[in-house]
């Protein structure tokens, strides 16, 4: 699948879809800034933070929404041909490591925070993944979280219907 749309990862039904639209889940993720600021950390914790702000001021349905979408897009990208990537350091051409199973979150999170345009590119392209390896996008993994406990006063005990964690996805690690 190339593109996202409004139906579920496979083996979900329909009725356990999120109710955050992908048009306003990506909405909320450009408040970061796209590729430029997944690239310099500062920048993107301060995307990072003015997104918890705008969800934190909205309703905690969108927030909850957000978890779920997040969470999905997260699942999408957890496959063996992503994960089995080396992560390159664009400071020291030609070296790669093997990829941690939190770097590959991290690197995960980094693709989602670049933009819909990005992810999509990947979803299509998977050697277009490694450009993201040595990113870490470990930030955007709280956001959602702080901003319902600023908006309820409460932790984020909430469970997603996916999850997003390393390998989780069996049907894109076959010979896990």
């Amino acid at each position: 699948m190339s593109t996202i749309d409004e139906a579920p990862a496979a083996g979900l039904p329909p009725q356990l879809s999120p109710q955050l639209s992908w048009e306003r889940f990506w909405q909320l993720v450009d408040l970061i800034g796209g590729e430029p600021a997944v690239a310099v950390c500062a920048t993107f914790d301060e995307g990072c933070e003015r997104l918890s702000e705008v969800l934190a001021a909205g309703p905690v349905e969108e927030i909850l929404g957000f978890g779920e979408r997040f969470a999905e897009a997260l699942y999408r990208l957890d496959r063996e041909e992503y994960g089995t990537q080396r992560a390159v350091d664009p400071a020291y051409p030609g070296q790669s490591l093997p990829l941690s199973d939190d770097g590959f979150l991290y690197a995960r999170a980094a693709v989602v925070a670049a933009g819909r345009a990005a992810y999509e590119r990947v979803l299509g392209e998977p050697e277009l993944f490694a450009a993201h390896s040595f990113r870490s996008g470990e930030s955007l993994l709280y956001v959602h979280e702080e901003a319902y406990e600023a908006a309820t006063g409460e932790e984020w005990e909430h469970d997603t219907r996916y999850d997003y964690e390393s390998c989780s996805n069996r049907e894109g690690w076959p010979n896990l």
